[in-house]
């Protein structure tokens, strides 16, 4: 392969506030004998103003336009290691600048490392400024959210450094490291790896790579294999995914060396049932699997959900991936490694968590979905923001029409970041014994719509969004959430077209439902409920005739 061309022998790091950049950029420079810019240090000298004061006096927008302005003169030197404000990768003209000019290097913490060192800083400076992301309500929630917000941004760089157990000296020498290194062998397989790359989801038991992008079906073969698969590959798929996309997939899998089997089930939520799983280890034994081998879950939630329930049962376990091709597959379904199938009296009752090795969505497979299935997927993402990240929320609503439309940039942006939110909890709770939970937002009631009605009124993203509107409004009933927050909630709601309540169903056929759901602890349901755009709170002793009557505001008969 053709080297990446790098016009400037630069370093650059980036990273989120409070990973050590300046420090360690300044180390790394006297190590090696090189310049040295800091691209605050620059905005304040140039502009006479401490960073706080010309967010203050002249709005972020200049600020960005001196940042841009910085960064350019910074990247036209030679031989020189750059230390970026903790935003400036987010813009892409920067994030493209930085990889035509320099080796990139991002500065890895935890948040409450982060936290920590941004209270230590401020104590003990001897002209402290008070840090904006200190001055929230709740900053450690705070530096989360944004933290989270940008992660699809710090992926782009070529070499990651986790900082949070590491000295001064012995960061500056992986910096020097990553650079001897990605100089000498940075390709572009490398860098298209790179540039496909939302997130990595690191667990306790898995680490893998998501992939969002457009045209990235045409890849997976080789992202397959720069993940380290290999065997026979074995396509797990419904009806109507694999018509279209069965043998593009086939394809690119062969043309990188890969044996390919196909296994076709039906359509629809029925399909994910013991019955089904049966039919596919038949399948798989035919096929003489063996533990070496892959399962390819191509489709949507339901065929991620059964596929990876097989993988798991199977010979105790084998590798596997998810290729999405519905929104909320993509933004939600497909990270986590939640796998299961259903049973008649409860929806994921069966299942384990058992993570794939890689995440690959193609956005240009949400074209062949029908406006439904389209219009259900926003619902989890919307969720995300609901639950997670205020900034995300607003996101999605300055640029609802042009999510709508599928305009490639925005919506490639949307995902990627919703994947990395969900990657955040995941990481944080593999197993859902605690934070993870929240992602459950609008599930109970979502879960007991779709049991009580068998699985065939409603699309998953239509029952969640029903059910976070009855999640809002026992959140307002209890004096958690103002009654302007719960407006909020559904006219956003409205405008992707989800719907925000329902009739023609029988109460008590939804609440025997709700009553299996996994979320039930001690025979009381614990309810995600909301504080505000971006805050939840777990509930375990809400009055049931709170619940009802906020139900009752939903589900008519």
């Amino acid at each position: 392969m053709r080297r990446r061309k790098v016009r400037n022998k630069n370093i650059a790091l980036t990273g989120f506030s409070a990973t050590g950049k300046s420090v360690v950029a300044r180390k790394v420079a006297e190590c090696l004998n090189w310049g040295f810019v800091d691209t605050d240090d620059e905005i304040v000298r140039i502009s006479g103003k401490h960073i706080p004061e010309i967010f203050e006096q002249d709005g972020e927008k200049t600020f960005r336009k001196l940042e841009r302005k910085v960064l350019r003169q910074a990247c036209q030197k030679e031989k020189v290691v750059i230390a970026t404000g903790g935003g400036t990768i987010v813009d892409s003209r920067n994030q493209e600048l930085l990889r035509q000019t320099s080796v990139v290097i991002c500065l890895e913490a935890k948040p409450e490392t982060i936290y920590q060192r941004l209270l230590r800083d401020t104590l003990y400076s001897s002209n402290p400024v008070v840090r904006p992301l200190l001055a929230a309500d709740d900053p450690l929630e705070r530096i989360r959210q944004l933290k989270a917000s940008r992660q699809h941004c710090y992926a782009v760089a070529d070499w990651t450094i986790h900082t949070d157990n590491l000295t001064l000296e012995e960061v500056s020498q992986e910096v020097i490291r990553g650079w001897q290194y990605m100089s000498q062998h940075h390709t572009e397989g490398k860098q298209s790896y790179d540039a496909d790359l939302a997130c990595e989801v690191k667990t306790s038991t898995a680490s893998y790579p998501v992939f969002v992008g457009s045209g990235l079906l045409d890849k997976l073969g080789e992202k397959m294999r720069q993940t380290g698969l290999s065997g026979t590959a074995n396509i797990i798929s419904d009806e109507v995914v694999f018509s279209i996309y069965g043998a593009r997939v086939k394809k690119t899998l062969e043309k990188t060396d890969f044996g390919v089997n196909c296994c076709v089930v039906p359509s629809g939520e029925a399909t994910k049932n013991i019955a089904q799983a049966v039919k596919i280890y038949d399948f798989l034994i035919e096929h003489r699997t063996e533990r070496t081998d892959i399962i390819v879950a191509l489709g949507g939630g339901m065929v991620g959900d059964l596929a990876g329930f097989v993988a798991a049962t199977f010979l105790r376990g084998l590798p596997w991936l998810q290729v999405p091709t519905s929104l909320m597959a993509m933004a939600d379904a497909s990270i986590g490694g939640k796998v299961a199938i259903d049973h008649p009296l409860g929806k994921n009752l069966i299942g384990a968590f058992y993570q794939p090795s890689l995440v690959l969505a193609d956005i240009q497979t949400l074209s062949t979905l029908s406006q439904r299935e389209l219009t259900s997927g926003w619902a989890e993402i919307i969720k995300h923001g609901l639950i997670l990240d205020a900034d995300f929320f607003k996101l999605m609503e300055d640029n609802a029409d042009n999510l709508i439309k599928l305009i490639p940039d925005i919506t490639s942006e949307v995902i990627a970041r919703s994947a990395c939110l969900k990657a955040r909890v995941v990481m944080e709770d593999e197993k859902e014994t605690g934070k993870r939970i929240v992602l459950n937002y609008g599930h109970t009631i979502a879960h007991g719509l779709e049991a009580a009605t068998r699985y065939q009124r409603f699309l998953h993203g239509e029952a969640v969004a029903i059910g976070m509107m009855g999640a809002s409004k026992i959140s307002h009933r209890l004096g958690l959430l103002p009654q302007n927050a719960v407006e909020h909630q559904k006219t956003l709601l409205q405008r992707f077209n989800l719907p925000t309540g329902c009739s023609g169903i029988a109460l008590t056929d939804v609440l025997a439902a709700m009553e299996l759901d996994k979320k039930v602890r001690g025979k009381a349901i614990q309810w995600v409920l909301l504080e505000d755009i971006g805050r939840v709170v777990i509930c375990s002793d809400v009055p049931e005739k709170e619940a009802l009557r906020a139900l009752k505001e939903v589900v008519k008969p």
